[in-house]
């Protein structure tokens, strides 16, 4: 196409590294713009149309920043640990660090071609020692400031990758990966204290530029509740438990409990009688999911321990009963019932013919709204949210109750069975407990030599030479920590380490973190709302209160782009055989083509299915550009140019280069790149029609061109440097000022309006912009258009709708 190809593409790549262009200035940090695109992982797929949908658009709003005098920092790395190459590794042999790097390789010479302004000297790839040395260091500090703890709990377990997940990786009941069933499974396991600053997540999402269905789904995940916990004793036993309601006020209408199957209190009250059937029920719970156990239409099924619990607002004693709705990772692992206010206990206490009870007035059973409270002794009268405090201030005297803030959010589960991860820098002594490992011994290197066939237990287990070591504190013989962390740890803080990743003495210098940061500009996909975004947001936090940096948030403004679907509509899969390489595309027509066709067809947010037609009309399009460009360099040069000029031409395309600056700077920055295009495509049309008049003001059309070229460089980035060479300006014209909008030039003297006959348009005519009402009648009326369909008719009626259309009514 035209004289634009991959030439053109590597001429300028190779002038930009040359001239160190898009170095970022590290003496001007007042102006800075930290803008981060979520960092891939360098799968054996390679970099696909999604990745340059994430990245090729963001770096075109990066460019028109950047000609608004902003110093742009835009880094790249590689989120290199995690399943996929190690499951790769187990099926085909080769070693996850060398598929893992060789793969790193091909994607960091793909995005190269994009001709991003990444800094790539800030680069950091998660996998190498240098960088997970520093995820070593933020679990010990977390560690040393008690955010980090080892226990034993029930988890997740996907028997497919045999290896724990998080809460945030089970999606519906099923392993967000690999899409297999999760079951549960106790182990002592490595938890991060997340639900520390439960509040402050909380509270700090909504003065974030976030999307709104983001912010919702954090809220949710986080899932405050405020009630109130009242304490149950056992009858006969020395046990107690507390249950946490948002309620308190039905607490007279408690006519049994609740356990967990899973909740420790279970075998130490089940009586004798009932000790089988409880058994048996522990081993059936154990078998389903947590989203089935909740499931609202499921059944609810339980059985009676044989043990009664003391309601500590009026001594009644109620039967405990375990049933498997009730999840001992959420509230206290016990709740109490109130059948005649409750659906679910209802429900319950129906089908196991349990007491019901009514303490609030109202329509039929179960009712399940505030009221009045009857059958609740000297609280009788009261309405729900008076009983609410009066009772918890009587459990308060007594020592039996209090105020309660519950959250649904549960510790980060960070310890993995897997080996390629970053090796927990923890040590076992049977002498001196759990003990870290010294800082000045990091990083604690993942093996190379080491037998990964999944097995269920930890493969670093199987490495004698990485196990066996001594403790730091005792000098004895000890073992080292089997289990790698998830990968969302080394996640959690790469936009910090971006901006020191040389360092070897510290993760980063706080001082210039502290200018650097929060990121300014954030991408990446919505599947990350309630896991990584939620991580790196707790990571910053407890940072902050560590002292290592002075802000809250890590990433100020985020932005979601929508997901580019094979041909078919779907969404790209090898599995399908519709997956789009950019590869091939680029070799045809060139990357800012591949670039200018993701911007403009389709929304930035939205998405869509891949057309081959599409990006041939954006190659139509650059070739019509690159044609409109050189005519307009050779009228620059025509001497007979400049003689007579009409000044409504000049008008008219002065009209389109200003309503084309003003358009293209309000939509590129709010990433609505399809429209931006849009408005380039009609500069264009007004560029061609004023090439096509016989006189020309070569001052006037050289300023047009300049603004035109400047418009176009950040989404047609080699391209727009090709033809600001031919036009003879000086490198480079992303050194250039972004034009500004003249508002006067948005004046039109004249407006189009529509002329239609009985609803229906029939033609459109320029009048002048202050002509008056009986003027635009005239006009229409004698139109030819107009007179040719309303010859023999009668005009019954001429409607304006000033600077829009005028409507004649004729029969």
């Amino acid at each position: 196409m035209g004289n634009y190809n991959t030439n053109i593409d590597k001429k300028w790549q190779e002038k930009w590294e040359e001239t160190g262009l898009y170095k970022f200035d590290n003496n001007n940090l007042d102006k800075k713009l930290y803008v981060l695109e979520m960092f891939s992982y360098p799968s054996g797929s390679q970099l696909h149309a999604g990745h340059w949908f994430n990245y090729g658009p963001v770096d075109s709003w990066a460019r028109l920043k950047r000609m608004q005098g902003y110093n742009v920092f835009q880094p790249m790395g590689f989120d290199a640990f995690g399943l996929p190459a190690e499951n790769f590794a187990i099926k085909t042999g080769i070693h996850p660090m060398d598929s893992t790097e060789k793969n790193i390789v091909t994607m960091e010479k793909q995005l190269r071609a994009m001709g991003a302004m990444f800094n790539w000297e800030n680069e950091v790839i998660t996998c190498r020692p240098d960088y997970y040395k520093w995820t070593q260091w933020l679990f010990l500090k977390l560690y040393e400031k008690g955010l980090a703890y080892r226990k034993n709990a029930p988890v997740n377990w996907c028997p497919s990758c045999n290896t724990v997940l998080a809460n945030e990786q089970v999606v519906d009941g099923f392993c967000e990966r690999c899409e297999s069933e999760v079951t549960k499974k106790n182990l002592t396991q490595w938890f991060l204290k997340i639900t520390d600053y439960a509040d402050e997540l909380l509270e700090k999402i909504d003065t974030l530029d976030w999307p709104e269905k983001t912010k919702a789904m954090q809220k949710h995940w986080i899932g405050k509740s405020t009630g109130a916990e009242a304490t149950f004793k056992v009858d006969g036993k020395d046990i107690e438990f507390d249950v946490f309601t948002t309620r308190v006020d039905t607490l007279f209408g408690v006519t049994y409990v609740v356990l967990a199957p899973e909740n420790e209190l279970v075998d130490k009250l089940t009586t004798e009688e009932f000790k089988a059937s409880v058994e048996e029920y522990k081993e059936t719970a154990k078998k389903q999911s947590d989203i089935e156990r909740q499931s609202i239409t499921r059944e609810k099924t339980g059985v009676f321990t044989g043990s009664y619990a003391v309601n500590p607002i009026n001594g009644r004693k109620v039967p405990i009963w375990i049933g498997d709705y009730v999840l001992n990772t959420y509230g206290t692992g016990a709740v109490m019932a109130v059948p005649a206010h409750d659906e679910r206990d209802f429900a319950f206490a129906t089908k196991y013919n349990l007491s019901i009870e009514r303490v609030i007035e109202g329509g039929e059973l179960p009712f399940t709204e505030k009221g009045t409270l009857v059958n609740s002794e000297e609280f009788n009268g009261l309405c729900s949210d008076e009983a609410k405090e009066a009772i918890v201030k009587k459990l308060e005297k007594i020592d039996l109750g209090a105020k309660k803030v519950n959250f649904r959010l549960r510790d980060w589960l960070v310890s993995r069975q897997r080996y390629w991860g970053a090796p927990i820098p923890m040590i076992h002594c049977e002498k001196c407990g759990v003990v870290p490992v010294p800082e000045k011994d990091l990083p604690v290197e993942l093996p190379y030599d080491v037998e990964f066939a999944p097995d269920g237990k930890s493969p670093l287990a199987k490495s004698e030479s990485f196990v066996n070591t001594t403790c730091p504190c005792c000098g004895a013989a000890a073992k080292r920590e089997v289990d790698t962390l998830d990968t969302f740890v080394c996640s959690s803080f790469y936009y910090l380490r971006y901006t020191d990743n040389k360092n070897g003495e510290i993760c980063f210098d706080s001082e210039r973190a502290n200018k650097m940061l929060p990121v300014d500009k954030y991408v990446g996909g919505p599947e990350h709302a309630c896991m990584h975004l939620l991580y790196a947001r707790f990571i910053t936090k407890a940072l902050r209160d560590m002292g290592y940096v002075n802000f809250d948030e890590p990433f100020k403004s985020l932005t979601h782009q929508g997901l580019i679907l094979g041909p078919d509509g779907l969404k790209m899969s090898k599995s399908k055989g519709n997956t789009i390489s950019p590869d091939d595309y680029i070799k045809e027509f060139g990357a800012d083509v591949f670039r200018m066709y993701l911007m403009f067809g389709f929304g930035y947010t939205e998405g869509g299915a891949w057309s081959d037609d599409g990006i041939k009309s954006i190659g139509k399009f650059i070739e019509r550009v690159e044609r409109i460009i050189e005519h307009s360099i050779a009228e620059l040069r025509n001497k007979d140019n400049n003689k007579d000029v009409i000044e409504s031409d000049e008008k008219e395309l002065n009209y389109w280069r200003h309503f084309a600056i003003k358009n293209v700077t309000e939509d590129g920055d709010k990433m609505q790149f399809n429209t931006a295009i849009a408005r380039m495509m009609e500069f264009t049309n007004a560029l061609s029609k004023y090439l096509n008049v016989k006189v020309k003001n070569v001052n006037f059309l050289k300023e047009a061109l300049v603004d035109y070229i400047k418009l176009l460089a950040p989404f047609a980035p080699h391209f727009a440097e090709e033809q600001w060479e031919a036009l003879g300006m000086s490198f480079s014209v992303f050194n250039e000022k972004w034009p500004e909008f003249d508002a006067n030039a948005l004046i039109k003297d004249e407006v189009e309006i529509a002329i239609q006959i009985n609803g229906k348009i029939k033609a459109k005519i320029n009048i002048p912009t202050n002509l008056d009402e009986e003027g635009i009648k005239e006009a229409s009326l004698n139109n030819e258009i107009i007179k040719e369909n309303i010859e023999g008719k009668t005009v019954r009626k001429v409607i304006v709708i000033k600077g829009r259309l005028v409507n004649i009514v004729a029969n």
